[in-house]
This record gives structure tokens, sequence and C-alpha cells, in this order.
């Protein structure tokens, strides 16, 4: 999946580059701040 996205975002215009870039940065800012919210045990303090 991540391997044709790429390969498609190759064929696109600088905008759709520009923000598949920002896509994929976001997703990687939410996932290493849930990785680092369960590493601190903060989802258990209620």
């Amino acid at each position: 999946m991540i391997a044709e996205l790429m390969n498609n975002v190759m064929h696109s215009t600088p905008q759709g580059f520009l923000g598949v870039g920002l896509i994929l940065f976001y997703f990687v800012l939410i996932v290493s701040a849930a990785a680092m919210r369960i590493a601190r045990a903060d989802h258990m303090n209620h």
C-alpha cells in the first residue's frame, strides 16, 4: 500500500507531492505521540 502510494506520488503534481508528504508526516507524528504516551503509561492516569 505504501509502495503504491509512493509510486503514484512520484507521478503527481507538486501540490499532490506536498500534500502526500504532509499527510505522511502527520501520520508519523500521531503514531509517535501515541507510542510515547503508551510507553509513559499516560493513558492510565484517569
